[in-house]
């Protein structure tokens, strides 16, 4: 499995994934799920996948080829560097994911395997604003709006939490770096399936490139420092919270 979060401020876009795969408790593995593309100064794009790793890397692989064939003999019309928009490549990656998945999709769910997947695009066309989507493995998608400012996608639950009580499209994109690290750590804490190293990108909004990429080890000092820091503070705020033990004797007068 895997857990992928993507955030959508007023400042810009912050993306982070993680690298684990897994298929039973002997079958580990590291992918890359995060995957960049920029023309500086005009488009900066972001994905990052989750679910079937063939229906996944089949659609990575399509959109990064045709990129390479661009201007060639029957090379696709269309590629990430030179659709309109966001919402038309949404559009075409979720062909894509429906293409595949109708495919192969019975042959693998025969195996006894999953071939749901999914996909969080996101970035920013010069002239346009950042933009946010998810995209389904049935080809259809929904926009990140103004109600919830952040997408998900693998194993959600244990960093949605943080991100619900904290996340606000004002909020900073250095504190949304730092609140995105802490879901992540979260996941990692509570699910083996989710595992270091992680990817992080920043789009920050009308500089069109790519404002931050790197890889966070699990033994980055500052990754370490946000971690123990988030689990400080939270046990601070524990013992800060108001008491509860005039309970018991309420229970013992009754």
């Amino acid at each position: 499995m895997t857990y992928c979060v993507a955030l959508k401020l007023d400042e810009g876009l912050v993306f982070l994934s993680d690298t684990r795969t897994n298929a039973g408790v002997d079958d580990v593995s590291r992918y890359r799920k995060m995957f960049t593309w920029e023309v500086p100064g005009e488009r900066a794009v972001v994905m990052m996948t989750a679910g079937n790793l063939s229906i996944t890397q089949g659609v990575m692989t399509r959109l990064t080829v045709a990129v390479a064939e661009e201007g060639a003999i029957d090379a696709p019309a269309e590629n990430i560097l030179t659709v309109p928009d966001l919402f038309r490549l949404a559009q075409v990656t979720g062909d894509l994911m429906r293409d595949l998945v109708e495919q192969h999709g019975d042959a693998i769910e025969k195996e006894g395997a999953s071939s749901a997947a999914s996909i969080i695009l996101g970035g920013q066309i010069k002239g346009q604003p950042p933009r946010l989507f998810l995209i389904y493995s049935a080809g259809n998608f929904i926009e990140c709006g103004e109600d919830t400012p952040f997408l998900q996608i693998g194993e959600i639950k244990y960093g949605k939490p943080i991100l619900d009580r904290t996340i606000t499209h004002q909020t900073s994109l250095d504190e949304g770096m730092r609140t995105a690290l802490v879901s992540m750590d979260s996941s990692v804490r509570s699910n083996l399936s989710v595992g270091a190293p992680f990817d992080l990108t920043v789009v920050a909004k009308d500089r069109y490139s790519l404002s931050v990429s790197r890889r966070v080890g699990e033994a980055d000092p500052t990754f370490r420092a946000v971690s123990d820091g988030w689990s400080a503070a939270l046990s601070r705020a524990i013992k800060d919270l108001p008491r509860v033990d005039h309970w018991f004797d309420e229970r013992a007068s009754s």
